[in-house]
């Protein structure tokens, strides 16, 4: 269960992070934190796996790469092995299981074009099953929030990036 300090660090860092020389001790003085213990907390919520990530969001065609929302059709029996194989590409993140014909859906990032290409070739050889690539035609801004500490419902905004 996460701490009140834990959720509202997790609530403040939604909102942004301070781009200047010392980010972490702007974030502490903030939170009434020192700059050791953010970096100590936040090394804790990723190690125990309450963060997965903790970094910054890339608008990555920029630089020339690719995110594409790719699905597949695992059999039942094959889950976890399907799971495993897709998991293992360092280009994958985000993978959900769903409740559709399609019941795995993941995330490919890439530095190019080709490469997205080649993660899915990957994919259908190592499990032999159809990868279905959604390439993000349109992007757009979403503003969310979804406070984690009681304490903190008007503090700041959370976005989140919808690749169409």
């Amino acid at each position: 269960m996460l701490s009140p300090d834990e959720l509202r660090m997790i609530d403040y860092l939604h909102g942004g992070f301070p781009l200047t020389e010392r980010p972490y001790a702007d974030v502490g003085a903030a939170l009434g934190m020192d700059e050791a213990a953010v970096i100590a907390t936040l090394e804790r919520l990723l190690a125990r796996g309450d963060l997965t990530r903790f970094g910054p969001l890339f608008q990555i065609e920029r630089a020339g790469g690719l995110f594409v929302l790719a699905a597949l059709s695992a059999p039942q029996d094959r889950f976890e092995q399907v799971t495993a194989l897709v998991n293992a590409l360092p280009e994958v993140a985000h993978n959900y299981r769903r409740e559709h014909a399609l019941n795995m859906w993941f995330v490919i990032g890439t530095e190019s074009v080709q490469e997205a290409a080649d993660v899915i070739d990957r994919i259908e050889a190592s499990t032999g099953l159809k990868v279905h690539a959604f390439p993000k035609e349109r992007e757009f801004f979403v503003e969310l929030r979804l406070p984690l500490a009681a304490d903190d419902c008007t503090e700041g905004s959370g976005h989140a990036v919808v690749g169409v």
